[in-house]
């Protein structure tokens, strides 16, 4: 049976170096040059970096004495050469000679700026080597190979090839962004009375001391023409039933209070029965028609002489909040007092009347699915929140879905559930700038709404910025989207915490990258997922348990994908397996 490679974690931070197995003696083949450790599996840390730390190790007679030695690391992913590392040189005697001659006589540069001397060819050499690298986010499988030269000048000739480390980067079979878990609310349909409030005034023009509305004096006929247009719907809606209804008519500050207020109320009056006649209202809502008066205070002339920046609105303001006890009256005869007082009478004073209405009715409810989707189609304004997000469910297509939800939002902006929802959809179909547009509108989010503005900007590539949102939301969805996350950064031991107690192929994925072999595959087992990724994620599994006859049943349905027959051919912990005829028929 092979002996296989199983990764070893290393400490939360630290590049991990890993040990995998073999014997101390390094890879030895008579003559050759040889590295130890001898089976190595790099895992790049959180920044992507890789750090080789080894020993090239030169058996007894390898070079002459004219010889230079010239060991250059590279680094190849998914087959091609991306990086050459800081070379290994070295130089016998006599080459050294020759070399330091030919600087002091010709003045010649040699392009090797570090060296070393190697005065008997005859003992084994051991030359330590470290360099780091980084490698791309999306590298699937790497390693590192040296091409050797003893032919003096390092680039003539390659006379020898030897393989250094594999590169191991399982979690980049994670794809973060199909990963994400996105939450669709499903709220409970519950019927719920649907009241509505509604507010106006007209502003109208009145002789002395009377109430009764003439409409040919200012803008009297205007005015009470745009109310009725306001009230009018409400009084000829059919799904609408009228709660309470009010009409105030404002009392002036200038003059004796009560007057003033039994003024007010006639004005009010006589606007009450001008919208009865006019809209031919049935005595039995007539009835819910009630007249009363507000005063109106002097803090109007106040704000009217601040905006005209007349000075003595400071007296004013020092009457009206000194004397707030009892009625207007009081406020009156001190500010009738003040010097400005006939400037106020004369420009502050307001001539218009205010009428003020305020009501409120009930809509009738949809209870049925049947009527919803009708009434939809006929009268989406009469709809509550509830019952516009009962019909988005009702709908099959998701472009059906989007169009009520659109329909929503315009009467309910800060509908979270329909926000949410939205965006989701819109992620599905790769609308992430939508999504996110439709979600930052709301002027609070819900932790399902912050779960999907992330994934937002995870489609959009700003992984930073959804870290952040994540990590302020306890829901189990969020902390799923940030282990992936978290792996993705290959911060994989935050990844596997977060992750752990979930049960999917990603979750094999991050435990296979922290070494936790055994939980991978009781986590591989329980899941019911027969695709090419997850084949082989289980043929990575059963590789490092030794388990050849699952690892080729799985390995084979796995590279049905392009892809992952690629990058099977690479795969570190498939070395074992490449002498193999039938894992090169496989690849091949």
């Amino acid at each position: 049976m092979k002996k296989r490679r199983g990764l070893l974690s290393g400490l939360s931070g630290i590049v991990l170096f890993s040990l995998l197995a073999g014997c101390a003696s390094g890879r030895h083949l008579q003559n050759r040059l040889s590295v130890l450790p001898d089976s190595s599996v790099l895992v790049p840390d959180t920044l992507g970096s890789v750090h080789l730390d080894m020993v090239f190790q030169l058996p007894e007679h390898y070079l002459s004495k004219r010889n230079r030695l010239v060991v250059v690391p590279q680094l190849l992913i998914n087959g091609e050469v991306r990086e050459e590392l800081a070379p290994v040189v070295a130089d016998a005697s006599i080459y050294d000679k020759k070399l330091t001659r030919k600087q002091k006589i010709e003045g010649y540069r040699d392009r090797y700026d570090t060296r070393m001397k190697i005065d008997d060819v005859s003992k084994r050499i051991d030359i330590p080597y470290r360099s780091s690298f980084v490698v791309p986010d999306d590298m699937e499988t790497g390693y590192v190979r040296a091409v050797i030269s003893k032919d003096g000048c390092g680039e003539c000739t390659g006379i020898d090839t030897i393989d250094i480390a594999q590169i191991s980067n399982p979690v980049s079979l994670v794809d973060v962004k199909k990963g994400m878990n996105l939450v669709w609310i499903e709220p409970e349909f519950v019927i719920r009375p649907k009241i509505r409030e509604g507010r106006g005034e007209a502003r109208l023009q009145f002789l002395i001391n009377r109430y009764d509305i003439n409409m040919e004096l200012g803008n009297n006929r205007q005015e009470m023409e745009s109310m009725t247009q306001t009230l009018r719907p409400l009084f000829a809606d059919t799904l609408a039933q009228l709660r309470d209804f009010l009409i105030n008519g404002m009392a002036s500050a200038d003059g004796g209070y009560a007057f003033n207020t039994r003024l007010a109320r006639n004005r009010a009056a006589s606007a009450r029965e001008w919208v009865i006649e006019t809209l031919n209202i049935r005595p039995e809502i007539q009835k819910l028609i009630k007249v009363g008066s507000k005063p109106e205070g002097w803090w109007p002339v106040y704000e009217a002489m601040v905006a005209d920046g007349n000075p003595d609105s400071l007296a004013v303001k020092q009457i009206l909040t000194r004397y707030t006890e009892g009625n207007d009256d009081v406020q009156e005869r001190y500010i009738r007092k003040l010097p400005c007082w006939n400037d106020i009478k004369n420009k502050y004073l307001q001539k218009d009347r205010k009428v003020e209405y305020i009501y409120s009715y009930t809509l009738r409810s949809f209870t049925t699915d049947k009527e919803l989707l009708d009434m939809y189609t006929k009268r989406p304004d009469a709809f509550n929140e509830d019952e516009l997000l009962r019909v988005a469910s009702l709908m099959e297509e998701d472009s059906k879905k989007k169009e009520v939800y659109h329909t929503l939002m315009t009467y309910f902006p800060q509908s979270q559930v329909a926000a949410n929802n939205l965006a989701v959809l819109y992620l599905r179909d790769g609308e992430e700038e939508k999504a996110r547009h439709t979600l930052e509108r709301l002027d609070s989010h819900s932790p399902e709404a912050i779960n999907t503005l992330a994934a937002g900007y995870v489609y959009a590539g700003d992984y930073e910025r959804a870290i952040e949102l994540l990590q302020e939301v306890d829901l189990p969805q969020a902390r799923y989207n940030l282990g992936l996350l978290k792996a993705r950064q290959r911060k994989l031991n935050e990844a596997y915490h977060l992750l752990k107690d979930f049960r999917d192929v990603n979750v094999a994925v991050v435990a296979l990258s922290v070494a936790r072999n055994t939980e991978a595959k009781e986590i591989m087992d329980s899941v019911e997922d027969n695709s090419c990724l997850a084949e082989y994620v289980r043929a990575l599994i059963d590789a490092r348990m030794n388990n050849d006859s699952g690892f080729y049943k799985h390995i084979r349905k796995a590279c049905e994908q392009e892809s992952l027959r690629i990058r099977a051919a690479g795969e570190p912990d498939f070395i074992d397996y490449r002498g193999e005829a039938a894992f090169r028929k496989i690849v091949e």
